[in-house]
């Protein structure tokens, strides 16, 4: 983020200083014409909600379906798992009076590696799930990529904020264009 607001930064000082130059040289030399309304027309952006758009698109809505089902099956195999270790727990507690000192250990070494076994499944599980998400979102933020690329290109904008977190607590509405919906309207 910081790269990106001092990538920003530097393209608006670059321009302020391109229109500066401009102007004092329009000063001196009335026979040209007026260009630091060319540069200033020239500067104009798009601005969007990355996630808003992202959200409605048809292949968000598929990929988060995807994600769900995936999610539950680590979330359902989790409490077979759980259901397993109780189940013997609760055994090794009525029985842990009658049992020899050798099976005494024996079932507690058990019951310890079942639980170790349980938490590494749940830390890989997360694990493996995080990275699914990655994996089938990934085509999705591609498409959006592609589409901002493009939109960008034919509008002429020298970039495209996205305004989501409060990472652009302004917009000059008269420098910057907002295409939220043109963006919406390309990814139907």
């Amino acid at each position: 983020m910081r790269k990106f607001l001092l990538t920003l930064v530097t393209l608006i000082s670059l321009a302020a200083g391109a229109q500066s130059t401009i102007s004092t040289t329009s000063l001196q030399t009335e026979q040209q014409p007026a260009v630091p309304q060319q540069v200033a027309q020239a500067l104009i952006f798009g601005y969007l909600s990355y996630d808003s758009v992202l959200q409605s698109m048809p292949d968000y809505a598929t990929a988060m379906q995807q994600i769900k089902i995936l999610k539950n099956k680590y979330d359902e195999e989790a409490e077979r798992v759980e259901k397993d270790f109780n189940k013997k727990y609760e055994e090794f507690l009525e029985g842990q009076r009658d049992f020899p000192p050798t099976i005494l250990q024996k079932r507690q070494s058990e019951l310890q590696e079942l639980l170790d076994k349980n938490i590494a499944f749940k830390e890989e599980s997360s694990r493996l799930l995080e990275s699914a998400e990655k994996t089938i979102m990934a085509p999705v933020h591609r498409k959006l990529s592609d589409a901002l690329q493009a939109i960008g290109r034919e509008r002429g904008y020298i970039f495209i904020i996205n305004t989501d977190n409060n990472t652009c607590p302004f917009v000059n509405q008269t420098r910057g264009e907002d295409i939220t919906h043109i963006v919406r309207e390309r990814l139907k």
